[in-house]
Order: structure tokens, then C-alpha cells, then sequence
């Protein structure tokens, strides 16, 4: 018999490319049954913290809250330098000072609410939001500022928004260390056998990725909000990396630096262990 997987991923397109081919069977299973749903960040990071999966791709932040549960994989993360979300502005030559602004977030446990928080505290008001409608509200003028993440970061220029700040420059000139945004966590209940299997089985579904970086677009495209294939593959170049592949010794440190941030601001709790097999 087959063992049942609850997985849980994102749509942004470097989950959808790295999951190409868990998604299409291209690549074995492993005596696993993966029963997928494909959701918004924040929503996964609702059901993580609710228990609803076995195997979750979610924000760091709602890791740590979720730390004495759940094992990092080493392999799904998004970390690196760069990747960082941005903060923008409706009009420029503006940044949140006071309580009368409204700055929008993608979500209360993401990790780029928790950077907003680590970074402009008590700085403006603040509204969680869907990722995709951050954007739409600026240019309609029905916030003063929004945290952005996925393609928007390639798009906002064109939208004629304003940069106040890159939130991940901040952070890799404050630690020195890539920003990690989010990562495949297990379930500690699982056998350690059954996670080392998904994780394999993850790992190879990004080698093959990564070897034809055209195959996965038509699975990457059915769930993005951005159809531009070029703007889908800057989003792969930039989210997907060899830390991707392998969080390493590296991406633990990173974990560790924002664990110890966000305790110290009593935002988050708990230190991510990457799971050692």
C-alpha cells in the first residue's frame, strides 16, 4: 500500500517549477501518495499552523511559530541574496512614519510582514492582505504603502509604483547572511524514513527542473498570476538556486539569525532544525 502525503505548496512560479515533476509523475514517488493542494502563501501558512498537512512549503516566520512540530527539508527553500520583498510606495518620495498611513502586508505570518515588523515597528498601520491585490490598491491610492513579493517585484516599475526600500538588502547589510523566505517543513510525527523519502522525491523533482527549465512553464503557467514566460523565468533565476537544491550549512546559519531576530522582538518563537536524515 501506498502511504498518503497531505502536501501543501504555493503557486509562485518557483514552487510550480520545482514541483513540476512530483505534480506530472515524472518522477517517482517512492511509495508515496502525495495528495496536493496548490494555495497562496498565507493561506498555507494558516493550514500549517493549523495541523492540516503532512508536508507544507510555507513562510519561515509561520515556521517558527510551528518550530517544536516541524523539520526543514533540506531541499524547496527559497533563500538567498536578493530575493528579498519590497517596500512600495503609492507616491514617491515617501516612507511610513506614523499611525495614519496604511501599509498593506501579504499576509500576518509571512516572512515579509515579519521583516516589515523587524524593520519599520510601529512605523504605520498595517493590513494583511492577499499578495496579488498589494499592487491594484497602491495604484488605486487605497494604501500608502504595500510589502511585495513574487512577480510584482519584476513588474512594479511598470505599474508606476515607488521603492521605498528592499527589505532583503536590509537584512543581507544587517547579518551578512541570505534572507530565507520560506521552505518545505515535515511533520515530526512522520517516520523518519517517510520524510527521507519526500525529500528525495522533491530533490529529484528539481534536478529534473533544473535540467529542462522549459517543461515545467505550461504547469508554471496554469497557476501564476503573471502569464509573461519571461517574467515566470526571472522569477525561477531568482528564487531558485543551489540553496534550493540544498539548504546546506549555510542555510541552517541563515534560519538560526532570523529565529534569534524575531525572538528578540518577541514576534516568533522557536529554532528551525533542517532535517539530517
Amino acid at each position: 500500500m501506498t502511504q498518503p502525503i497531505r502536501l501543501g505548496i504555493s503557486t509562485c512560479p518557483n514552487d510550480t517549477f520545482a514541483f513540476h515533476g512530483l505534480l506530472t509523475r515524472a518522477v517517482d514517488w517512492r511509495g508515496l501518495d502525495f495528495q496536493v493542494e496548490l494555495l497562496d502563501v498565507e493561506t498555507l501558512n494558516e493550514r500549517l499552523l493549523a495541523g492540516d498537512f503532512d508536508v507544507c512549503k510555507a513562510s519561515f516566520h509561520a515556521a517558527l511559530l510551528a518550530a517544536a512540530d516541524v523539520v526543514v527539508l533540506p531541499s524547496g527553500s527559497a533563500l538567498g541574496f536578493g530575493v528579498g520583498p519590497l517596500l512600495l510606495a503609492a507616491e514617491g518620495g515617501t516612507r511610513p512614519t506614523h499611525p495614519g498611513q496604511l501599509t498593506l502586508c501579504p499576509g500576518r505570518h509571512t516572512t515579509a510582514a515579519l521583516l516589515f515588523e523587524l524593520f519599520y515597528p510601529g512605523s504605520s498601520r498595517v493590513e494583511h492582505v492577499v499578495f496579488s491585490e498589494i499592487m491594484p490598491r497602491l495604484q488605486a491610492r487605497t494604501a500608502d504603502f504595500g510589502v511585495c513579493i513574487h512577480e510584482g517585484r519584476f513588474t512594479w516599475q511598470a505599474q508606476g509604483l515607488a521603492l521605498v526600500a528592499d527589505l532583503g538588502t536590509r537584512w543581507e547589510s544587517e547579518t551578512g547572511s541570505p534572507l530565507p523566505l520560506g521552505g518545505i517543513l515535515a511533520r515530526r510525527r512522520l517516520p523518519a524514513a517517510t520524510i527521507a523519502a519526500v525529500q528525495r522525491v522533491i530533490h529529484d523533482s528539481l534536478l529534473l527542473a533544473c535540467r529542462d527549465r522549459a517543461a515545467p512553464l505550461p504547469t508554471m503557467r496554469q497557476h501564476a498570476q503573471e502569464f509573461d514566460d519571461h517574467v515566470l523565468m526571472q522569477h525561477v533565476d531568482l528564487y531558485v538556486n543551489d540553496w534550493t537544491l540544498d539548504l546546506g550549512a549555510t542555510g541552517a546559519r541563515a534560519l538560526d539569525e532570523l529565529s534569534a531576530r524575531a525572538a528578540s522582538l518577541g514576534l516568533a518563537g522557536g529554532r528551525l532544525r533542517v532535517f539530517a536524515g
